[in-house]
């Protein structure tokens, strides 16, 4: 399995993880649940309406983390893409889930329903010992 995979698989087999973005020198952390692989490349879905997707326009860094019991922790960071390239299997998927948690919109193509990737990916699973295992992506 590559490493685009392995991050996609642990985030997708636990119920939420986190997102940080920042916002002059005020960090924010919101719950995320959909990730997806498209052309070997990790997605997010958001909404345009949302202050995550606002602070992610003005400061594309962000950080994400998750932790499932007995499988340690995973660290990504990278730099948002915004510009939504997305196919329709994974807008799909993305509207699907949206809409699951609650959320509405028109359909898959509704214009506020936004997917991002990320630029310069850097990965680590880590653990309780205090390994830090980068994973190539």
């Amino acid at each position: 399995m590559n490493g685009t995979n392995t991050i996609v698989d642990y985030l997708t087999s636990v119920p939420a993880w986190y997102l940080a973005t920042c916002e002059g020198d005020q960090p924010h952390v919101r719950p995320f649940s959909f990730a997806a692989v498209q052309d070997g490349r990790i997605w997010f879905c958001t909404a345009t309406t949302k202050d995550v997707y606002r602070e992610l326009e003005l400061n594309p860094k962000f950080e994400l983390t998750a932790w499932k019991p007995g499988s340690g922790w995973v660290i990504m960071r990278g730099e948002a893409v915004l510009e939504d390239r997305a196919n329709d299997e994974v807008r799909r998927a993305g509207y699907e889930h949206m809409t699951g948690l609650g959320e509405s919109y028109e359909g898959p193509d509704d214009k506020t329903l936004t997917f991002f990737t990320v630029r310069d990916p850097e990965a680590w699973l880590c653990d309780i010992d205090g390994s830090w295992n980068p994973v190539e992506l």
